[in-house]
């Protein structure tokens, strides 16, 4: 009976065609590594417009600064989620875990509609003043967007437009947390509205856009 044919000849020649991946971070640091990024944009934004005039917002409205803690924990919650997807094998119900902060953001930011008082150092917005709010969400979202889709593109996750969701969410909650340290205005209805509609539509984008550009090819 003859030698079975040995395989180590094919494997060799196999593996020296492979080239060498370097291996991702994990979700945490690469999470981490973004929010370095909105904090260090959170300083420049404090450092041209000074920290007092929102600190006496919240010290007189305290459900603004809470709306701002649960913005800034959806962003970064959204980023962690995001960058798991990219990971085969995890849960797409991870997704879930953003909703907690989200609910405390929205929560929040419907109690300035109910009060009866004005904010310190704030007025009740027009809608023509609210477009300025708008613009700063979406002005700030493309950066912070296009960051995450850049490091979520070397992992190509498996669900891309969850993920891509996943970005817009945490791009356009961080932007309204930073346009806390600039606002002017109280939470009035116009003002929410214009803030909704400006988040709504870079999840939107994020979704048609990143979830394209993060599908394998």
């Amino acid at each position: 009976m003859a030698d079975a044919p040995s395989h180590d000849p094919l494997i060799h020649a196999l593996g020296a065609q492979l080239a060498p991946v370097r291996r991702l971070r994990p979700p945490s640091q690469r999470a981490l590594g973004w929010t370095v990024l909105l904090a260090a944009l959170a300083a420049l934004l404090a450092r041209h417009y000074g920290l007092a005039p929102m600190l006496t917002r919240w010290s007189g409205a305290p459900d603004l600064a809470w709306a701002g803690v649960g913005s800034a924990l959806t962003a970064v919650v959204a980023a962690w989620v995001a960058f798991s997807l990219g990971i085969p094998g995890r849960s797409a119900r991870r997704a879930w875990l953003v909703l907690p902060p989200a609910l405390l953001w929205i929560g929040a930011s419907g109690m300035g509609c109910l009060r009866e008082w004005v904010a310190p150092d704030t007025e009740v917005a027009t809608l023509a003043q609210t477009h300025g709010c708008f613009a700063f969400i979406l002005i700030f979202s493309v950066p912070l967007s296009a960051v995450m889709v850049w490091l979520l593109r070397r992992a190509y996750p498996l669900r891309p437009v969850l993920a891509a969701v996943m970005t817009g969410l945490a791009s356009a909650a961080a932007s309204a947390s930073l346009l806390e340290i600039c606002h002017e205005f109280d939470a009035a209805a116009t003002d929410l509205g214009m803030h909704a509609l400006a988040v709504t539509l870079v999840i939107g984008i994020n979704a048609a856009c990143g979830g394209r550009l993060l599908q394998r090819r």
